[in-house]
């Protein structure tokens, strides 16, 4: 597998996909290309049985989807509620639905499309002094459109989830895992050993079993396209307000989408009014 912002290796069953955007792991249309011909590719491939996904770019998994292609979504005519899941949703989808593991390990910042891929996925370990998760989009006029809605009333329960959503500030690792985001916060120079070895030892098992144990875990879930469908429908409408617009601008404006602006997203979402 070759791809233009991943570095895909398969070992022993293992797949890592390491994340390769510089600056700040911008989910830009390169990435989001990537990861979506990445998830189709693995979940077909026999060769890998476990996906991990990692980051090569300090102080970041993936900051967030690139607002500066959001500004530019239409929004000339009314919302219309599609009911075809978007490609957004159909990428993480596949994640959370493939028959083989998918963990994520975060050492950094991951936040808005990223957060929501991550929450999409079976595992993530995360540094104990290096994870930060801020679902940053509230604080610009709209809402998590790429199924964080969806996904953290069931990881972390509805009260919590409006706490991240609604509160659009930073999460601290040791937070995180005890609300059940992260399955646990290790030591920086003990997490990649450790998803290593979790990793080897899942691909180790046989396939099927795997398959099954998973697509069992699933069926409680039910069918999330009705929910999904919602989700877009009224990310569309936030996206036409005047807020969200200037909110947006004033974002890109005030340093947003650079190493500065992003290592202090919370803050920054608390002054675009």
């Amino acid at each position: 597998m070759e791809f233009r912002r991943l570095h895909v290796v398969v070992d022993d069953g293992v797949c890592v996909a390491t994340i390769d955007n510089p600056p700040i792991n911008l989910f830009d249309r390169d990435l989001f290309i990537d990861l979506s011909s990445f998830a189709a590719a693995a979940t077909v491939d026999d060769d890998v049985r476990v996906v991990v996904l990692r980051s090569q770019t300090d102080g970041f998994f993936i900051a967030h989807f690139d607002v500066s292609l959001i500004i530019k979504m239409p929004i000339d005519e009314p919302a219309v509620r599609d009911e075809e899941l978007k490609a957004f949703h159909v990428m993480v989808e596949q994640f959370r639905t493939m028959p083989k593991p998918t963990i994520c390990e975060i050492r950094g910042r991951i936040g808005g499309g990223g957060g929501e891929l991550a929450a999409s996925c079976d595992m993530r370990f995360g540094a104990i002094d290096g994870a930060v998760l801020c679902q940053m989009e509230v604080p610009l006029g709209i809402l998590p459109g790429g199924s964080g809605t969806q996904r953290l009333p069931s990881l972390v329960g509805r009260g919590r989830a409006m706490e991240i959503v609604l509160g659009g500030d930073d999460i601290d690792a040791a937070t995180l895992e005890r609300w059940g985001w992260l399955n646990r916060a290790l030591p920086a120079d003990e997490l990649g050993g450790f998803v290593d070895r979790l990793a080897s030892r899942m691909a180790s098992f046989p396939p099927e079993a795997v398959a099954r144990a998973k697509a069992s875990t699933l069926v409680p879930d039910g069918d999330r396209q009705p929910g999904l469908v919602e989700e877009a429908f009224l990310f569309q409408q936030t996206l036409r307000t005047d807020a969200a617009q200037q909110r947006m601008r004033n974002f890109l404006e005030r340093g947003g989408q650079t190493v500065e602006g992003e290592s202090r997203v919370g803050a920054l979402g608390a002054e675009l009014g």
